[in-house]
């Protein structure tokens, strides 16, 4: 079991920078890939970033590639991302997640993840 705990979210203006932060209970933490997903209302929960186990594989989704950055510390049980250049169209509640999974292609579809955060607003103002 693990338990995530996302922070970090708020309201900033186009252009600045916010740093999300999700904190895991649990001792097996390093043996997840990590994923951040977003959703903004009325439309779909997307995918944002993923961090392999090890840190060693990122992947992003192409809105916000080269603008966010996702990283994390095991012997912290977090991972983070890191918001630059934000736009209005990043406006959503962020949520981080869990897999327990090896298979690359899974870590992009949000049905395939074990746990769930809670989730934090992000509101970027024009």
């Amino acid at each position: 079991q693990v338990q995530l705990v996302e922070s970090g979210g708020g309201l900033v203006q186009a252009g600045g920078s916010l740093r999300l932060s999700c904190a895991a209970s649990g001792r097996t933490f390093s043996s997840y890939t990590m994923g951040w997903f977003r959703q903004a209302p009325g439309t779909e929960r997307e995918f944002v970033s993923v961090i392999s186990w090890n840190g060693g594989i990122t992947y992003y989704a192409d809105s916000v590639k080269g603008r966010f950055t996702i990283s994390r510390d095991n012997a912290k049980n977090t991972v983070y991302l890191q918001m630059n250049s934000l736009k209005p169209e990043d406006t959503a509640v962020y949520y981080c997640a869990a897999v327990a999974s090896y298979d690359r292609s899974s870590w992009l579809q949000y049905s395939r993840y074990n746990y769930w955060g809670q989730g934090t607003q992000v509101t970027v103002s024009s």
